[in-house]
């Protein structure tokens, strides 16, 4: 078995639990994610299945779109609602000073990752740390804001639409916008929508999943499906054993990525430059 699941993940459970769940379902050990969800947070989880987990790098890379909500007035030791409150401010915001916020926080910016969270220093993960009672010096990470768009808001709390480059905490941006307000910012709820251009309209849920396999039903989107690139085909035996042995290989085109062919057959994924393909994955 091998292809790409766009699963819905349900709150309250960790992207690990989901592949837990999944290698039950499908009898297949070699499963992995492409970007980690908390377990507060729901929405589009892309899982690669067999061979396709070589793809998981190029997938986490991906753009994200999410839906996430806000409560003004306290903060809490996670950033999210899931934490413990450590401090409460009365000040009032009125949607003129949000948006004026959310303005300034769009496009190239640097974040510093939350404590709660899954990244290693020292070998060691942060909220591991966190849960000690310890908190180090972290390294700013820089991020881009593509959009952040406020849907919602009722003087209290609001929700905002944020489509971000990889790397960016939701989180960490909610709690930032407190900062900048004069206030406190807590995530509410998190849900993902979109991870390039994977949207919740061909997720699965996991129970979902596991009735479409019981009935030998699709649910996986085979690999050469999954990428939007155009397509090169490898006609001679010598080009075919240069690309196999990650070489350079003469093919006449434009440059940019390919999926690449054999007599028909999908042999992997490459990059043509000054027309010369050579591979990066394959399959």
């Amino acid at each position: 078995m091998e292809g790409v699941i766009v699963v819905d993940k349900p709150t309250g459970i960790t992207s690990f639990d989901v592949i837990r769940e999944l290698r039950k379902i499908l009898k297949e050990r070699r499963i992995g994610h492409t970007g980690t969800l908390d377990p507060l947070a729901t929405g589009i989880l892309v899982i690669c299945v067999g061979r396709a987990t070589k793809l998981a790098q190029d997938i986490e890379g991906y753009e994200k779109e999410y839906i996430a909500e806000l409560e003004l007035g306290y903060k809490t030791d996670t950033y999210d609602i899931e934490g413990k409150v450590v401090a409460r401010s009365d000040k009032k915001i009125t949607e003129n000073e949000l948006l004026e916020v959310l303005e300034q926080f769009k496009g190239k910016i640097s974040q510093l990752p939350p404590m709660y969270s899954a990244i290693k220093v020292d070998g060691k993960r942060l909220y591991e740390l966190a849960r000690e009672g310890k908190e180090i010096e972290r390294k700013a990470r820089d991020v881009e804001i593509k959009k952040l768009e406020l849907l919602e808001f009722n003087g209290d709390k609001a929700k905002i639409l944020c489509q971000v480059s990889k790397g960016t905490y939701i989180r960490s941006l909610i709690y930032d916008i407190g900062e900048v307000l004069g206030t406190f910012a807590t995530m509410v709820s998190l849900r993902r929508t979109k991870v390039g251009n994977e949207s919740l309209e061909r997720a699965f849920t996991l129970e979902k999943i596991a009735e479409l396999n019981e009935q030998k039903e699709s649910f996986l989107i085979p690999v050469e499906q999954y990428f939007d690139y155009e397509k090169v085909e490898i006609d001679d035996n010598k080009s075919l054993v240069l690309f196999k042995n990650g070489q350079n290989c003469k093919v006449v085109s434009k440059n940019g990525r390919y999926r690449v062919y054999n007599q028909g057959i999908f042999i992997g994924l490459g990059e043509i430059k000054n027309n010369y393909l050579k591979g990066y994955k394959y399959f």
